[in-house]
């Protein structure tokens, strides 16, 4: 091949994956046509293909596949009359997708002297790349043959059976599709973000598993529901004291004396009601604001029969009668599960999860939500449900409706209460966090113990997290579905981010090593939706070893290397509070002695009960001086590090968030511009390495504001951190043309440290 071939291919497979259509035709025209590489040339022409079909030239990419057609190899002839058929195929009203199979062995390109007629043996890869209106392509763990060596290592796919899909606009580039082109170059590998499926197998007859203690989730459903009521009680109360205060205050107009009532019992009595009615509450809900419809046995039957009868079995053996199926029409793979009883639940599946998975993964999925049936947590969840959506969506709104207002004099009043909204949103979800959490373990064991299948239970969570990637990647920001939804999907979109779209460059394995060697990691989930997922896919891979049965991932023991003193220095600030109740003991016996010895006279002041409160702000402030400066370190170019550095940070299992490595990253910034974005909540960085979660605080006084970067080529710098979910501190946003915006971390820890040691200073001394 010559020299400038192999870089124009990798150039133009890697538009092909992000998506840079046109940028991808432009560098794989002239491999296509170039005759010294035949195979460079077969990959870029069925490169072509996707990228025409992408761009809508459809009679471009039927040219080409005509072409291939007359290909001396037989499967890639075969392929090809596969994709012409249907490119040809026009689809009509009213008819969903439908699924052909084909059969096609991988060319490999090893030596440029190979011809298309010499395969080798290959291993089955995943090629995320699906293009509307072309053949969509998804591995049938049943039609594998693959020989091992006895390190379980595959070495030999004489034949992969594909599953072709007349495709919607809904799978994005990096959708977890499985592929086409087989055995490629390493780099063009990683270029395309192959993905290897171990396809681990299922059990044929399997021990049922100890009966897991129920007590701990059952007090937690509990304990969630009185923590909603309690919030929902005080915003009420502050609502109510606000309106008649207002009232008070103007003119003409007399408090309403309803309002000084305690809200307590009638509170309650609300929402036991809407417990019992959430089921159609949340039919109308989620049909007007998401579009769901009703979702009948057949049709799911034609995406996975497995799931079916998984259904049917379960709720026979529980005299349950079958669960109403509901459709999302959403292209981001989500289930989830409301209602109040066993025998009013309501399953919802999106669209894009049935075009994602494969048979046996579906049915996996659809039995985690079963799990929650069984454990009645899907009632408390679904009454969490109802109260945020409204929520959620009063929020969407005010954002919109403050977008549409020119002056930004008027757009302020509407920024502030958008965000108000939100943290009213955010405060009713964290209710649920610790629930949400631990559900899911419980779901994903009933899901292996109903169906043997602990293997396509993991495959199905990781591509999940691929598909809710692809589809922010697609969007360019996070859906209101996916933020709304959130807390009852099985993945959660911001630990897809990473995970999702590393595959490319690091393997499961890697990338979840933090999840399951950190000594620590269980600390950094307290804020988060859910747990970790290589948490989650290590007790599944127990399970299936407990059934003999190898597991799609192999975990190594990794030794913990994190030292305790910098994991103290992490939480110094919540260290610092009761460090302070021991401080205010300290002083309370100190003044006790001094009064009893008629020494000192502070009853005034420790008979009020107060100063414990200014002990603790002191300490907080205490321990948030000792963290700043390891927390935000000298930027300086000679440690900085680059997007190719970010696989080997997310690989680190010893890395905790103090470690601050300082970063210098270009990419692309996505999330939602205007209103709803003024918190910088959904900002997001897109590198060659991945998606990262950025975080970033806005201040007055600059030229330039974040949201007016969302969408373009920039530099990040600011300092990486490694915890349950990755992230990384701004320091600065650079673009091409020299704008500058700088989020000032340092300052606002020093501000926040003031103030508190200000504040509890005054506590401490006045009383």
């Amino acid at each position: 091949m010559p020299s400038h071939a192999k870089p124009s291919l990798e150039a133009g497979l890697v538009a092909l994956k992000q998506g840079n259509y046109q940028t991808a035709i432009a560098q794989l025209e002239p491999i296509a046509s170039s005759q010294s590489n035949a195979t460079a040339s077969l990959q870029a022409q069925v490169g072509l293909v996707m990228a025409y079909a992408r761009t809508g030239e459809v009679p471009k990419a039927i040219a080409i596949s005509q072409n291939l057609i007359e290909s001396n190899n037989p499967q890639v002839q075969e392929w090809a009359t596969r994709a012409l058929e249907h490119l040809t195929k026009r689809k009509k009203p009213d008819q969903e997708s439908k699924n052909v199979e084909t059969g096609f062995v991988a060319f490999d390109n090893s030596t440029p002297d190979s011809t298309p007629d010499s395969i080798p043996n290959s291993t089955p890869d995943s090629i995320p790349v699906t293009p509307p209106e072309t053949p969509t392509f998804e591995e049938k763990p049943n039609d594998q043959v693959i020989e091992t060596k006895s390190d379980d290592t595959p070495t030999m796919v004489p034949l992969v059976r594909l599953k072709a899909t007349v495709a919607t606009p809904l799978p994005p580039p990096t959708a977890p599709l499985n592929g086409f082109m087989g055995s490629v170059t390493r780099t063009q590998a990683k270029l395309f973000g192959v993905i290897y499926w171990r396809q681990a197998q299922r059990a044929r007859a399997w021990q049922p598993l100890r009966k897991p203690k129920l007590i701990p989730l059952r007090l937690l459903s509990a304990g969630t529901f009185i923590a909603l009521f309690c919030v929902i009680r005080e915003i009420l109360k502050l609502a109510m004291g606000f309106i008649n205060q207002t009232l008070v205050k103007l003119p003409y107009l007399e408090p309403l004396q309803v309002l000084y009532n305690d809200p307590t019992q009638f509170l309650l009595i609300v929402l036991v009601i809407l417990i019992g009615v959430s089921p159609w509450l949340l039919d109308l809900l989620l049909a007007n604001l998401y579009g769901q419809r009703e979702f009948s046995k057949d049709v799911l039957n034609t995406h996975s029969r497995e799931a079916v009868r998984v259904l049917q079995r379960c709720c026979q053996q529980r005299y349950w009668p079958l669960p109403k199926l509901r459709i999302l029409p959403m292209a981001a793979p989500i289930i989830l599960t409301y209602g109040s009883l066993p025998r009013n639940a309501r399953i919802v599946v999106s669209q894009g999860l049935l075009e994602q998975l494969a048979d046996d993964e579906i049915a996996t999925i659809y039995a985690t939500q079963l799990g929650h049936i069984a454990h009645w947590d899907f009632a408390v969840m679904s009454l969490l449900l109802l109260v945020t959506l409204p929520t959620h969506k009063l929020y969407q709104q005010v954002s919109e409706l403050g977008d549409k207002i020119s002056g930004k004099i008027w757009r302020w009043p509407m920024t502030i209460l958008a965000s108000l909204i939100y943290g009213v949103w955010c405060l009713l979800t964290g209710t649920a966090l610790w629930l949400s959490r631990l559900r899911l373990y419980y779901s994903d064991r009933v899901a292996a113990e109903i169906t043997g299948n602990p293997n396509a239970l993991i495959r199905a969570l990781l591509k999940i997290a691929i598909g809710i990637a692809a589809d922010i990647q697609k969007q360019e920001h996070t859906s209101w579905q996916l933020e709304s939804l959130n807390l009852l999907t099985p993945v959660s979109h911001q630990q897809s981010l990473s995970l999702g779209t590393i595959a490319s460059n690091l393997s499961f394995e890697s990338f979840l090593k933090w999840d399951t060697a950190n000594p620590y990691r269980q600390w950094f989930t307290i804020n988060n939706s859910h747990p970790l997922m290589g948490d989650r896919i290590e007790r599944l891979c127990q399970i299936a070893r407990h059934w003999h049965l190898d597991t799609e991932l192999h975990f190594a023991s990794v030794p913990s290397k994190v030292k305790r003193q910098s994991f103290l220095l992490q939480i110094a600030p919540w260290l610092g509070i009761p460090l302070g109740v021991l401080f205010a003991a300290l002083v309370w016996l100190t003044w006790q002695l001094a009064f009893a010895l008629k020494f000192l006279n502070l009853k005034w002041i420790y008979e009020d009960w107060s100063f414990i409160t200014g002990c603790l702000l002191i300490g907080f402030s205490i321990g948030t001086v000792m963290r700043i400066n390891p927390f935000f370190p000298d930027i300086k170019p000679a440690t900085v590090q680059t997007d190719d550095s970010l696989p080997n940070l997310l690989s680190d299992p010893s890395a905790l968030p103090i470690d601050s490595i300082s970063v210098r990253i270009v990419g692309k910034l996505l999330g939602r511009q205007g209103t709803s974005n003024s918190l910088a909540q959904d900002l997001i960085f897109q590198s060659s390495a991945g998606l990262v979660k950025l975080h970033h605080i806005s201040w007055l006084g600059q030229s330039v504001n974040h949201q007016d970067l969302i969408g373009r080529q920039i530099i990040v710098t600011g300092w990486f951190r490694r915890g349950a979910t990755p992230w990384i501190d701004i320091q600065t946003l650079e673009t091409q043309s020299g704008k500058t915006i700088h989020s000032l971390h340092p300052i606002w820890s020093i501000f926040l440290a003031v103030a508190a040691q200000a504040w509890g200073a005054y506590v401490f001394l006045t009383g």
